[in-house]
């Protein structure tokens, strides 16, 4: 059975043969995710259980020929578009805009001293656009991924996040945390990972009972990160944490926010209980999820989605509609909890149920939101997933 990877590879390999008229001697996948808990957390340090998902971005590419100078040339098929990437200097973040997430890890293997050839390269993704399934982190740890093979000097995985993030950081203006990275680099077809953001320590959690899966709805309500929403997010964590005297919020208890609601204010005060409060149940998560407790797992990811609505203020009604949607089949309909991942304004929801029956909840979720929004709904299942790797690599 061909995976997802394996298809898109194919298709890669076939474009940029057809482009570049020869044979890419690598090709190259790094994955999207879902984040099933822990939802704005991780630029606070805090806990986050995001799992891969098998939807890829991939890169397939060659060695420039002899006379084409130092760069990267880079085509997207997706909007049938080829940018040059110095590699002999630090590229500047510019137009066009997808770009920059390329350039950003260019200049981030550079930093560290680390020589890339000139090479011709085609990308090809089927995660979602703006849909909160870290299509951008997919990118960037591909890329990555690409100029390690054709470098011939592995990073540690860690380091290899934290560059990408750098990227995402400096190149496309969004001050987001590791998860995302992290999660693209290190995915394991296994399970969900418990990520630590503090300290960047991973654990497995268990996820691969034939008997659930994870649904991911898209509201095809695009969202943007860069718009400003996002910063203003983290400024006020990093305020709240400042006020509470701890280094980042995650280091706060319950107890400390609860006693600090009147220094804090009412606009801090509740981002500063749902990061809190997400923490600890992103841990009962992840054990409700290794103990195949399905029932407390999927209330979890209900209060996760109240307190992103109430207290942090990142959902939008459409995104609402679905987790309503999804609560009102219930257990019985085969759901046992739902909540929107990713950044918000926007993007999916995600919900875990009952594999005999995602496909009857897929489709209802889909007739009533067209019904209540006048918008279609795209809808996928995903097992976890394989973490960023090379699929093909030739000799010279």
């Amino acid at each position: 059975m061909l995976c997802g990877y394996d298809v898109l590879s194919r298709t890669a390999a076939s474009e940029f043969t057809a482009r570049f008229g020869r044979t890419p001697r690598w090709v190259v996948a790094a994955p999207g995710r879902v984040n099933i808990i822990g939802e704005h957390t991780d630029y606070s340090g805090g806990l986050v259980l995001p799992m891969a998902i098998d939807r890829y971005t991939v890169i397939a590419a060659a060695p420039a020929p002899a006379d084409a100078g130092l760069r990267l040339r880079l085509h997207s098929a997706a909007v049938d578009e080829t940018v040059d990437i110095p590699l002999a200097a630090t590229p500047v973040p510019g137009e066009p805009r997808w770009a920059n997430y390329a350039r950003g890890v260019v200049a981030g293997f550079g930093a560290r001293g680390l020589t890339v050839p000139a090479l011709d390269a085609l990308v090809v993704s089927d995660v979602p656009l703006g849909g909160g399934l870290s299509s951008s982190a997919a990118f960037e740890v591909a890329t990555a991924t690409l100029l390690e093979a054709a470098g011939g000097k592995p990073l540690a995985p860690t380091e290899k996040a934290r560059l990408c993030r750098q990227a995402e950081h400096d190149y496309a203006a969004v001050p987001c945390g590791i998860m995302d990275q992290l999660i693209s680099v290190l995915g394991a077809e296994t399970g969900a990972l418990l990520i630590d953001c503090r300290t960047q320590q991973t654990k497995l959690v268990p996820f691969a009972d034939p008997s659930v899966a994870l649904l991911i709805a898209n509201s095809n309500v695009r969202h943007s990160l860069g718009d400003g929403a996002y910063a203003v997010r983290m400024s006020a964590c990093v305020e709240a944490a400042r006020m509470l005297g701890v280094a980042e919020l995650s280091l706060a208890t319950p107890a400390m926010v609860a006693a600090a609601e009147q220094t804090l204010g009412p606009l801090l005060y509740r981002r500063a209980r749902h990061v809190v409060t997400e923490n600890g149940r992103t841990r009962a998560a992840a054990d409700a999820l290794a103990g195949g407790d399905w029932n407390a797992a999927g209330g979890l990811m209900y209060e996760s989605h109240r307190s992103l609505r109430d207290d942090y203020e990142v959902s939008s009604p459409e995104l609402d509609t679905l987790v309503e949607l999804a609560r009102a089949i219930g257990v019985g309909g085969g759901v046992y909890g739902a909540r929107m991942t990713g950044g918000g304004f926007g993007g999916c929801t995600v919900t875990l149920a009952a594999s005999d029956r995602v496909a009857d909840i897929g489709e209802r979720l889909a007739r009533e939101y067209q019904e209540r929004h006048g918008r279609p709904l795209t809808w996928f299942v995903s097992r976890p997933a394989k973490g960023a790797h090379v699929v093909e690599a030739t000799s010279a």
